[in-house]
């Protein structure tokens, strides 16, 4: 058995007729009868009787067509999922990204994609810096988004984002009135901070320790920047937030100034290593960066 004359008998059963078929087909009207006769010596049973100079499909060849047109289907099938990942990639994309931009870029970049490729599949995880890394590296994400204080070894990276920290304190706090806090004026005051090893922490404290500034009191550590918002809000103390961690949260329990000098948060790209990237990957990589 061999596909030619599987092709040749799915022709004789939808044309009816082995002279229909060999005129479908191109070919003469022996040829056809040959490949049947082959088809069937293969098999080990009759596709056809023969009535009156007419052929009648046998049980045995209905019950054999169902299973041709079942598997010509699953090759239409392959062949359209062989299009679409020749023209969009793999129609499932698989993004991490860190918390600070998950409420504004991201979302953004989402929005804009679904609306470029809305057949494809997005699967967003909210991670720590150090776990989007370790993913994207392992090849579990296609794409992510990290603080740059992750170890860059094993990952292709570039800068993404680099936004100015804005002071956030609550309504009515003392610096509220003040249009640009510096270091000297969060001396002893409650602060909510990120951890020591966040990047932007360690360029803060350095600010402070030029300015020969006492440092805030520190009350609460995090990672994450939707916490720092969460709990400056609650008036536990005053932050540093990136601007597009505020985004997408509500403001209106915060009063926002600029610190002076800047502390910036950066924000890395990152993908996986010696993997070329997918049309879909790429797509998404440019609805990033319009969302920025």
């Amino acid at each position: 058995m061999n596909s030619r004359q599987i092709e040749v008998f799915a022709a004789v059963m939808k044309a009816g007729t082995v002279s229909r078929a060999a005129e479908i087909l191109g070919v003469t009207q022996p040829g056809v009868s040959r490949l049947i006769a082959e088809l069937e010596r293969s098999l080990g049973f009759a596709l056809f009787d023969r009535v009156r100079n007419r052929i009648v499909p046998t049980p045995e060849g209905r019950t054999f067509f169902a299973e041709v047109e079942a598997n010509f289907r699953g090759m239409d099938r392959l062949r359209a999922s062989a299009a679409r990942i020749r023209d969009y990639g793999a129609g499932q994309l698989r993004v991490a990204t860190l918390s600070a931009l998950s409420s504004s870029i991201v979302p953004n970049a989402v929005l804009r994609f679904r609306n470029l490729r809305p057949d494809a599949t997005v699967t967003l995880m909210v991670l720590p810096s150090r776990d989007v890394r370790d993913g994207v590296a392992s090849g579990i994400y296609d794409i992510g988004l990290a603080a740059d204080e992750i170890d860059v070894t094993g990952v292709v990276h570039q800068v993404f984002v680099q936004p100015r920290a804005l002071c956030a304190m609550p309504l009515g706090h003392p610096l509220a009135t003040r249009e640009t806090i510096g270091p000297h004026d969060l001396s002893g005051v409650d602060f909510v901070a990120y951890v020591p090893e966040d990047r932007a922490r360690q360029r803060f404290d350095m600010i402070l320790s030029e300015a020969g500034a006492a440092p805030p009191r520190v009350v609460v550590e995090t990672i994450y920047a939707a916490t720092v918002c969460a709990l400056v809000a609650q008036g536990v103390g005053v932050g540093l937030i990136s601007p597009y961690a505020i985004a997408g949260h509500d403001q209106s329990q915060l009063v926002l100034r600029p610190f002076e000098p800047a502390v910036q948060s950066r924000s890395l790209l990152i993908l996986p290593p010696d993997k070329p990237k997918s049309q879909l990957v790429r797509d998404f990589i440019d609805c990033l960066m319009a969302a920025r």
